[in-house]
């Protein structure tokens, strides 16, 4: 599949990226590794090569990294070695061992980095498939409120699209985003909210069923495993609903419809980051059943809903001030029939 920043085949149908978790990260029988103090420089910058199999140690590809960005003037030689950056695999997906990394399976964040200094990285670490200015705060939407254009990264080079692979208690679900304009989300191997979605999923049995901030689509795709008839997503951050109905896409094979029209590119959203007034965005076709995709305020959402509801979630970045999340609860009922809950 065409990536949508890049341009390139560096997207994969869900099932090709499930298939390869078991081995991915896995050392073959030559591979070695140093396991190395994060909190101390490296005791040498010596570039160790990639075993023969492509792969070569986290470790080993962090001091390569280091001794590009000493040389770039980013870092000091005194400097520890997890002043580099934060890792994103690709994919993510819990792992017992520090991978093994292959060609084009590592996003770094990096507080430190340049422009020039992320285009030799990309250049010259062969793991590297994205490199990301990142700061001091949390990409994407974290305000209920919707006041203002939230804060992103900056890619500087390479595609810093990348999968998380979470699971269910049916199948597991691929989930791509876009990781300089969205939060961090990595996988734990046990899920309280994916957890939370079965539970009441299987309680309620419902017909349509919403997800009224979907983020990058996880409780949607959660509760469409279920055979949910009919399925509305929603968020106000253009990536969000972007990234969502990209992965109805990705993992089409698990659900019963045949296809996904988006009516927006994501440049067409990226013109108006922030949407208030609940307009679609995609929609699946054929099969029996039906997803719709909205970009809005959740608040609104009610406007363009069924006038019947039987259950709805609400996954929003409140969930630390049982105040606000009452209030919003409360709002919800006043227009939205069905039960609601917060996982």
């Amino acid at each position: 599949m065409k990536c949508p920043v890049c341009g390139e085949d560096c997207v994969q149908d869900a099932h090709e990226i499930v298939e390869l978790l078991a081995e991915i990260f896995r050392p073959c029988p030559g591979c070695m590794g140093r396991n190395l103090n994060k909190n101390n420089p490296p005791p040498d910058r010596a570039v160790l090569p990639q075993c023969d199999c492509g792969k070569r140690y986290i470790d080993d590809v962090y001091v390569h990294l280091y001794s590009v960005m000493v040389e770039e003037g980013v870092l000091a030689p005194t400097d520890p070695l997890k002043k580099v950056g934060y890792p994103l695999v690709h994919p993510g997906f819990a792992m017992r061992e520090p991978p093994f990394l292959p060609k084009n399976s590592l996003v770094l964040l990096s507080k430190e980095v340049t422009e020039a200094c992320a285009q030799r990285l990309v250049e010259e670490v062969p793991e590297i498939r994205g490199v990301v200015k990142s700061y001091d705060y949390i990409p994407g939407l974290t305000d209920v409120d919707l006041d203002g254009i939230p804060e992103t990264y900056e890619l500087l080079a390479g595609c810093d699209v990348r999968a998380n692979v979470f699971y269910t208690q049916n199948k597991p679900i691929v989930l791509y985003k876009q990781q300089s304009v969205m939060h961090i989300e990595f996988p734990r191997g046990y899920d309280p909210k994916i957890v939370s979605v079965g539970v009441q999923v299987r309680h309620y049995e419902p017909k349509i069923f919403v997800d009224a901030a979907c983020g990058s689509g996880t409780l949607s795709l959660t509760a469409g495993l279920y055979g949910i008839p009919h399925v509305i997503c929603n968020d106000a951050w253009y990536a969000a609903a972007f990234w969502t109905a990209y992965n109805l896409r990705v993992n089409r094979e698990y659900l019963a419809f045949d296809g996904v029209e988006c009516f927006y590119d994501i440049e067409e959203l990226k013109e108006c980051p922030i949407e208030k007034e609940p307009k679609k965005i995609a929609e699946t076709v054929g099969g029996s059943q039906y997803f719709e995709v909205y970009q809005g305020d959740f608040r609104l959402l009610h406007k363009v809903l069924p006038r019947e509801v039987d259950l709805a979630v609400l996954d929003l970045f409140e969930k630390k001030d049982p105040k606000q999340m009452n209030r919003e609860m409360e709002k919800w009922k006043e227009h939205v029939s069905g039960e609601v809950f917060i996982p």
